[in-house]
């Protein structure tokens, strides 16, 4: 079964969880990766796994001393990753983004996330957004996909530079980057 076809499944099984029909275009990992360093002991926190087509960008990029921590609430997205890539920078987090400061001791130098917000509660999109916001070094980015520009509130109330990018796809993508200043 394609990976497309399991991730548009799982959204029916469950559509507060998955969040998306289709996995991101390529475009969008790439782009979405945009700050993300290459420079030596980078951590990389990723909201939302998926099958990591994002996840399998973020390690082509990072350094091999570089590690990507990767949060992912669905059990068989994580079975699925754990037999598809074998790379010792990635740390699988079978979890809720809510529970980031449970697992994420150390200062962030990026987030990626590909979370739906839109299906959470006002305050777990803070807590996540504002906890994130809390670990991230200053002058990196926290880059997030959304299928709807209706998000973008959220991220600025946390962070002052934020921007945009829109891509045609089906559905229309989203990547906001906001940076910590």
């Amino acid at each position: 079964m394609s990976n497309k076809f399991k991730t548009a499944l799982a959204f029916t099984r469950n559509l507060f969880v998955t969040g998306a029909f289709s996995q991101t275009s390529t475009r969008v990992e790439k782009e979405i990766t945009r700050y993300v360093s290459s420079e030596p002991g980078t951590i990389v926190v990723e909201l939302g796994m998926g099958h990591g087509n994002i996840t399998k960008e973020v390690l082509r990029v990072i350094s091999p001393t570089s590690k990507i921590y990767s949060f992912e609430v669905n059990e068989e997205f994580c079975a699925h990753v754990r037999a598809e890539v074998s790379d010792e920078r990635l740390i699988i987090i079978n979890d809720d983004a809510a529970n980031l400061k449970k697992h994420i001791k150390q200062p962030v130098d990026s987030f990626i996330g590909s979370i739906p917000f839109s299906f959470f509660s006002r305050e777990k999109q803070d807590q996540i957004v504002g906890d994130a916001r809390s670990l991230l070094k200053k002058g990196c980015y926290f880059s997030q996909v959304q299928y709807t520009r209706r998000n973008y509130r959220i991220f600025q109330r946390f962070f002052d530079d934020t921007s945009i990018k829109r891509f045609i796809h089906i559905p229309l993508e989203y990547i906001y980057h906001c940076r910590k200043t």
